[in-house]
């Protein structure tokens, strides 16, 4: 039997007219603005007529530490949510938009899997609405006014040395992470040491991920600190006046973009910061529309739940106001078998001993979601044909023993009939009371907020916060961002700082070497390790087997 690709199933599949998907959401048409005929952007007006109405519940699927065996958290995410219309729910799903480096990089398209996919699949994984060009122009449109105010006189007094606002483009590529500007003569700009992020790492994309209208986005984007003065004074892009021209670039880019799943739900695609670098989830506005429009809104964040789950609780879930009802925990027998130690040639393998020793990465991210945040939660094997009922019955045993049960999911071969067992086991959770809370206070210190995201969800002895790094944490608590919550970099690969240590490592500190502060976002970066704003492609990238036809069929893209 042939096994189709991502990208053939999802060109085989018959899109209802974005139309119909909007009535089916109950979506009026006159917040509707098309973009052909299968996806369109939801004016965020509705917000504001439907905000006295009922809220949906909130499901949040996350996921062990990612590996190279494959976890499938998007395409769980999205055949949930056809799994729950399967059993006559009223309901939406919400994702975040995939950046261009890790589609041309290693990852391939983000847009789920199989038969649980979000379509139009390639436009979604390209150039989709233009949101991300919109950002990447904003953010630069923002160093562009920076050099010119310096080349028009400095009125600001602003340090060279201490521009700490960079240029973007949405594309892995390491040659532009340190580069010399301004080359060239005084025409042509100050001389000065720079380097790129890619857009998705952008500050301005944690900004229009958390604004709650263009009024907040606007101010949001006045508090941007671009860098410093002489005398150590933040420099914010207010003062440079260039708030109105940036939310007159993110203007349409802040309206949510609605799809639809192969099983035509209705979806929300909107933003995309990484869980490593950022704060990896999607836009509020677009959770707050779902809400707003289905009883239960089915939602990821990204990597495992030491990144994206914590930032979507104690970061999002504390500046949009939301208390969510569940949360599903994706794993794969094969990727707990690699955290135990099992080479990816030899993870088809029955092996219950690596088995063992790979589960408690699952046990450790499960604990915190129900003893950290108070929440239930359900895990959901990803279902693989080499998985042995031996191997599951350990997993389902190893969580019950957590008080935590477990649903097959057999969505990537089955879509939504595939999610039907822990569809009804959500639902379930649902219903439940549960006492949620975040990991930390906020009236902390900086350095007692690390520490507690280090050691209550990272299980770190300690942590040691650099000289560079301490000294920048001084600095921004006498400038009185000291309560603002903490976003951590680091590696997606491990509960720790070092992504060779798999599993549920112990006896590690915890090592900061910067902190800044994202003001316009509201959230201190704290990088650890050797995590990088600009990724790098691999020896063989993804782009190098995408192609087009003369008819304009992409093949390769997942």
């Amino acid at each position: 039997m042939e096994i189709k690709s991502d990208i053939q199933i999802a060109q085989e599949t018959e899109m209802k007219n974005i139309k119909e998907i909007a009535d089916a959401a109950g979506l009026d048409q006159k917040y509707i603005e098309l973009y052909g005929n299968y996806k369109a952007k939801v004016d965020y007006n509705l917000l504001e007529e439907k905000k006295d109405g009922p809220d949906g519940k909130v499901i949040l699927v996350t996921a062990i530490s990612p590996t190279p065996a494959g976890e499938g958290k998007t395409t769980t995410t999205v055949g949930l949510a056809d799994a729950l219309k399967k059993i006559d729910k009223k309901v939406l799903v919400a994702l975040r938009e995939p950046s261009l480096g890790p589609v041309f990089g290693v990852k391939g398209g983000a847009a789920g899997g199989g038969y649980a996919q979000v379509v139009p699949m390639e436009d979604i994984n390209l150039h989709f609405t233009g949101d991300m060009h919109a950002i990447g122009a904003a953010n630069n449109l923002l160093a562009a006014m920076l050099d010119n105010h310096i080349q028009q006189g400095n009125s600001l007094g602003i340090d060279p040395r201490k521009i700490t606002w960079k240029r973007c483009v949405d594309m892995n590529d390491r040659q532009l992470r340190f580069v010399v500007d301004g080359l060239g003569g005084k025409a042509n700009g100050t001389p000065r040491e720079d380097g790129f992020d890619i857009t998705v790492a952008s500050e301005i994309m944690a900004i229009l991920c958390l604004s709650s209208d263009i009024e907040d986005l606007k101010n949001r984007v006045a508090n941007i600190i671009v860098g410093y003065t002489y005398d150590d004074q933040p420099v914010t892009a207010g003062q440079l006046k260039a708030q109105g021209a940036l939310a007159a670039l993110l203007k349409d880019a802040l309206k949510p973009n609605l799809v639809q799943t192969l099983e035509h739900t209705p979806a929300f695609i909107h933003g995309g910061p990484f869980a490593n670098i950022a704060h990896g989830c999607n836009s509020i506005m677009a959770t707050r529309m779902a809400m707003k429009m289905a009883d239960y809104v089915v939602t990821e964040a990204g990597f495992g739940a030491d990144l994206g789950a914590e930032k979507f609780l104690d970061i999002k879930c504390r500046m949009a106001g939301i208390k969510p009802s569940a949360v599903v925990v994706v794993a794969t027998v094969r990727a707990l078998k690699h955290h135990g130690g099992v080479a990816k040639g030899d993870l088809g393998q029955e092996n219950l001993d690596a088995l063992e020793k790979g589960l408690p990465n699952l046990l450790q991210h499960v604990e915190n979601i129900t003893q950290v945040y108070g929440l239930p939660a359900v895990v959901a094997i990803n279902r693989f044909p080499t998985d042995t009922e031996a191997e599951l019955k350990l997993v389902e045993a190893k969580c019950k023993e957590l008080g935590v049960h477990v649903a097959l999911s057999e969505v990537w071969g089955k879509g939504g009939e595939g999610g039907i067992a822990l569809a009804k086991e959500v639902v379930r959770l649902c219903d439940e009371p549960n006492t949620f809370s975040q990991s930390y206070q906020l009236d902390l210190s900086i350095e007692e907020k690390i520490r507690a995201i280090a050691t209550k969800i990272y299980r770190a002895d300690d942590i040691n916060i650099l000289p560079a790094a301490r000294k920048q944490m001084d600095q921004l608590e006498k400038l009185g961002f000291g309560n603002l919550p903490i976003c951590v970099a680091k590696t997606q690969y491990s509960f720790s700082d070092d992504p060779a240590l798999l599993g549920a490592p112990r006896g590690f500190t915890l090592t900061v070497r910067n902190l800044k502060v994202s003001a316009g976002a509201g959230f201190i970066v704290a990088l650890t390790g050797d995590i990088m704003t600009m990724p790098g492609l691999p020896k063989v990238p993804a782009a190098e087997k995408i192609d087009v036809d003369k008819s304009g069929k992409i093949t390769g893209l997942f």
